[in-house]
């Protein structure tokens, strides 16, 4: 018992006390807070991170058990939080979108080299060309590799691009340094986001990672389909769908002039050509017989397109020319109405 009363009044450090209250104040005044992983994370290129997106995000590392009292103070779901602060963790406060953060700090990715004993994630290629190494023990590292060498003009020349490593490999003692002798960085490290918090809301790293490129595609698609509804029901007031619909409803016309060979001048072409079609389709089908019927072609009557007098001609073109200057007069007069 004794024991336990001199725990409780054991006081609590000053510096813990700052930290969870600084926290809190941070919890508080942003809405956005990304939880990122700092595994495997440099300290001179997170520092770089930190320095390029000071003005924009303010970077806190603490104790879990800091954080957790802090985020419960200032209202933050504790066991939701507690999920994602697993190994060593990294929190970004933010006023920003949090996908704008998710896709900024996940952009901000450095070179590094590969490390013995490490799992590879991509395929790694030994370009072909010269390798600047002059023939010596090195050479066994070729071999032990099954990268196809010679030697021109005393250094050891590439004769292809050979892959030494694929996905799932470990990295080789020998590889690792035959990498960094050619100056070959082939990983990549950044800060990883696990979730970001915004406004009460949790938003794991699959849903706050976004493929803009299928993003867009989506986007589109909904347009496209948005579109084909409101033509299907004639929404007017999407001028795309009432284009859409004239187009449908003139080809409903032609369709049902040709059907029931309805002439105007509008459809006399098309109705014309379609009997034709279909007169040509019956001679087809009767093949012989069409000759013992003395049925061998049928005669498409073209438009007799009447001359129309020279001062006739003359006065339409003025007709056109004046309706064109008007139709200049309303865009400009648009254009000053819009400022366009």
């Amino acid at each position: 018992m004794k024991a336990i009363h001199e725990r409780k009044r054991r006081e609590i450090p000053e510096w813990k006390k700052r930290v969870v209250a600084e926290l809190e104040e941070l919890f508080r005044k942003y809405p956005v807070v990304g939880i990122a992983d700092l595994t495997g994370m440099p300290t001179k290129q997170l520092q770089l991170i930190r320095k390029k997106f000071r003005k924009q995000i303010v970077f806190k590392v603490a104790k879990k058990n800091l954080i957790l009292r802090a985020a419960e103070r200032a209202g933050v779901n504790k066991e939701e939080l507690e999920k994602y602060l697993t190994g060593s963790t990294m929190l970004l406060f933010t006023d920003m979108n949090p996908f704008k953060m998710a896709r900024l700090i996940e952009s901000e990715k450095v070179p590094v080299p590969a490390k013995p004993g490490q799992v590879t994630d991509r395929e790694i290629v030994i370009p072909e060309g010269d390798t600047g190494i002059t023939p010596g023990p090195m050479l066994s590292v070729f071999g032990k590799l099954r990268i196809p060498y010679e030697i021109r003009k005393g250094t050891v020349y590439v004769k292809k691009d050979t892959v030494v490593a694929k996905p799932g490999d470990v990295i080789s003692t020998d590889l690792a340094g035959l990498l960094q002798q050619l100056g070959i960085q082939p990983f990549e490290v950044g800060l990883k986001l696990k979730a970001a918090y915004d406004n009460g809301v949790f938003i794991p790293r699959e849903e706050l990672i976004v493929d803009l490129e299928q993003f867009k595609n989506d986007v589109l698609e909904a347009v496209r389909e948005a579109l084909g509804l409101a033509a299907e029901i004639v929404y007017l007031p999407v001028p795309e769908a009432v284009e859409m619909v004239l187009a449908k409803a003139e080809a409903a016309i032609r369709a049902i002039a040709g059907e029931t060979g309805f002439l105007t001048p509008d459809v006399a072409e098309y109705v014309i050509g379609r009997a034709a079609g279909e007169a040509l389709a019956v001679i087809a089908a009767l093949g012989d017989k069409a000759k013992e019927l003395g049925i061998e072609e049928v005669p498409v009557v073209q438009p007799v397109q009447e001359e129309k007098p020279a001062e006739e001609e003359k006065k339409e073109e003025e007709k056109e020319e004046e309706e064109e200057e008007k139709e200049v007069d309303l865009s400009e007069g648009l254009g000053g109405l819009f400022g366009f």
